[in-house]
């Protein structure tokens, strides 16, 4: 059986299907097909840590489903901007991952990924795919991906 690492940016998937479609991303729902084509060795979301009710419902939701919810504090700046980036974190596990699995996938549509995954794929051989909203995802992430799949109707809730 294909091992299949996931790696999800719960914050880039949340704002685009929101814009897109005015619906939310079906996470169960996409667990189950990737269990379809092999077994889920790893499988982290990223988010961010808020004290509200409906993102601890949420947060408790992913990990029921099967997912490792890593959080980082939600940081409101002086001049009102707020941070919670986690591009960093995410490479570094991709990293640390992608000599163990068959396949990398990382739903996103940050173009900031697209060195990550060429570098996976010349350093291990590892196949990647890319979920994301098609108007929404960087084409520089869509050509460095061996298979990339928008996210439709479908996938969402």
């Amino acid at each position: 059986m294909k091992k299949i690492a996931v790696f999800v940016d719960v914050q880039n998937i949340y704002y685009t299907t929101r814009d897109a479609f005015q619906r939310q991303f079906n996470y169960r729902k996409f667990w189950q097909m990737l269990s379809e084509e092999g077994v889920i060795v790893i499988a982290n979301a990223y988010a961010i840590q808020r004290s509200d009710d409906a993102q601890h419902k949420f947060q408790k939701a992913l990990k029921h489903i099967g997912f490792n919810v890593k959080l980082k504090p939600y940081i409101q700046r002086s001049d009102g901007s707020a941070k919670g980036d986690w591009d960093v974190g995410i490479t570094i596990d991709v990293m640390e991952t992608a000599p163990d699995v068959d396949e990398v996938v990382l739903l996103s549509g940050d173009g900031d990924f697209d060195l990550l995954l060429q570098s996976i794929k010349d350093k291990y051989q590892v196949h990647t795919k890319v979920y994301g909203v098609l108007r929404l995802t960087a084409n520089s992430l869509i050509n460095s991906a061996d298979e990339y799949i928008p996210i439709d109707e479908a996938m969402l809730q």
